[in-house]
């Protein structure tokens, strides 16, 4: 247990990094904790493995200033436990009425709930960057666009891990740019055309 801890813990600092993750960024947590124990998801909710990744990683958002979501079960159409602070940050994500119980929401959800700091659960979110645990399908509550990220730990207990960053979408086609040159200049040298 403690190493799934110190793993969750881990995976969040370098997604941090790879991703660029700032201050005040949502990062959403979609965990099988079935899939942590070696059962098949949905069959065996542990409350003790969920205790365990939601301190790891509420410790490493803390430390890196980000807002964490927890995405509940299917049964509860995959919408999202979060603390008022992140709701009151992004007053876009609409409030639903429901609270996530271990068969209706999931073992993960249901303890985030119970143990966040005013918690309350959203429909959906479009978040910075997430962790899939278990193959939960975390996608649907990205931003646009997701980049998968490769990360040094691949498992928690029996669980596969996948995780991604989104980055802005990059427009224009073969005269956009999308850094400044070092000389200042934001467009390239052989187009001397304007736009119209």
């Amino acid at each position: 247990m403690d190493r799934i801890e110190n793993d969750a813990a881990a995976l969040l600092r370098e997604l941090a990094v790879i991703g660029n993750l700032k201050r005040g960024h949502i990062v959403v947590f979609g965990t099988s904790t079935s899939e942590v124990m070696g059962a098949r998801i949905g069959t065996a909710g542990a409350t003790d493995v969920a205790e365990r990744l939601f301190r790891g990683w509420m410790g490493a958002a803390g430390e890196l200033g980000l807002y964490v979501a927890f995405q509940c079960c299917e049964h509860l159409n995959r919408a999202l436990v979060v603390s008022e602070e992140l709701l009151e940050a992004y007053p876009q994500f609409e409030r639903v009425s429901v609270v996530p119980v271990p068969k209706a929401g999931g073992a993960m959800a249901s303890y985030a709930y119970r143990h966040l700091a005013n918690p309350c659960v959203i429909e959906t979110v479009a978040a910075h960057a997430g962790i899939d645990v278990g193959d939960t399908l975390i996608g649907m509550h990205l931003r646009r666009v997701a980049v998968p990220a490769r990360l040094a730990v691949r498992s928690l207990g029996h669980a596969h891990v996948t995780a991604a960053y989104t980055r802005p979408k990059l427009i224009g086609g073969a005269r956009a740019v999308y850094e400044l040159e070092p000389s200042g200049h934001d467009k390239p040298a052989s187009d001397t055309s304007h736009c119209t």
